[in-house]
């Protein structure tokens, strides 16, 4: 007595697994479209990183400059208008002394010596004529009066000058979103361009694979069955190149931190734990988002391409 034959399983009897019944791995190389698209990614990322940097920087000096303002006063050893003491010495009480200035100071000689080096060079601190008095007045909450706290510095020594940030104020806030509109239209560009390479080179694939596709698609398979293994495919190229251009960006934001840390006023870090640890959430979130953001853009190119190249099929 025979025994029976055991019946294929039906997967094994029509084709094996991950059959490429459409040549994909030919018609798509796994080496071109990945380098264009991690290209566009590590662009994205610098243009991402620029946007970051701007508006974190502009939020440092804006709350700078616009807590501080200077007073100039002339001939500050003179004597004061009223009272006793130099005009320098009263026009300091009074800054001191009005509501909605947290502190005053005056600056040294070397401190004016500084500011002065980059326009008279190394010679500022010897130089001959009299210099006027220079006070840093740092403000708490809304500021002082303006007017009021004018009036009380002229009365005190007539003549001084006080200086407000505001025109730079408004002048860094209007850097900074022209900052942050040019990298919107950097990464725009770049997602343009990325949409762009992965349509060439989707519609390279279906002219490279179109005898198969004829035959495949007259035997009946449906444009979204097609659409669906082009779209597979450009999926996995295009994640796997913004995960290497994501990597190969890394480095380069941590170096770019390192060397915008003086700049918003805290100390650069030392160690490779603490360069990780300032560079911005932002972009410790956009990082691992460029891969899915690649993948997204290489699906919906895919289908929209390869339907409309079926549509005109004869």
């Amino acid at each position: 007595m025979t025994k029976p034959v055991p019946k294929p399983r039906e997967g094994n009897l029509l084709r094996p697994a991950r059959f490429d019944d459409l040549g994909l791995k030919r018609a798509l190389s796994d080496r071109l479209l990945p380098l264009l698209v991690g290209a566009m990614a590590f662009l994205a990322a610098l243009a991402l990183a620029g946007a970051v940097a701007a508006s974190a920087l502009a939020r440092h000096w804006q709350a700078g400059a616009g807590a501080m303002m200077t007073v100039q006063v002339p001939e500050p050893t003179g004597p004061a208008a009223s009272g006793g003491g130099g005009r320098a010495e009263q026009v300091l009480a009074a800054l001191r002394a009005s509501p909605g200035v947290s502190g005053a100071r005056m600056l040294s000689d070397d401190e004016l010596a500084a500011l002065l080096r980059p326009w008279l060079g190394s010679g500022a601190g010897r130089i001959a004529i009299p210099l006027p008095a220079v006070i840093e007045v740092r403000l708490a909450g809304p500021g002082p009066d303006r007017g009021a706290l004018a009036d009380a510095v002229e009365k005190a020594a007539p003549g001084t000058v006080i200086e407000e940030h505001d025109r730079w104020v408004r002048r860094l806030a209007v850097l900074a979103r022209s900052l942050q509109a040019c990298a919107a239209l950097a990464i725009a560009v770049v997602g343009f361009v990325a949409v762009a390479v992965i349509a060439v080179a989707t519609r390279a694939g279906l002219a490279a694979r179109r005898d198969a596709i004829e035959t495949v698609h007259g035997l009946g398979a449906t444009d979204g069955y097609v659409a669906s293994r082009f779209a597979g495919r450009v999926t996995l190229l295009a994640a796997r190149g913004g995960a290497v251009g994501a990597a190969i960006a890394l480095p380069v934001l941590i170096g770019l931190t390192s060397l915008a840390a003086p700049f918003s006023g805290g100390p650069a870090p030392d160690g490779p734990v603490a360069l990780l640890a300032a560079m911005p959430i932002a972009l410790w979130l956009a990082l691992p988002a460029l891969p899915l953001l690649a993948a997204g853009i290489g699906w919906v190119t895919a289908q929209w391409t390869v339907r409309r190249w079926l549509r005109r099929l004869p």
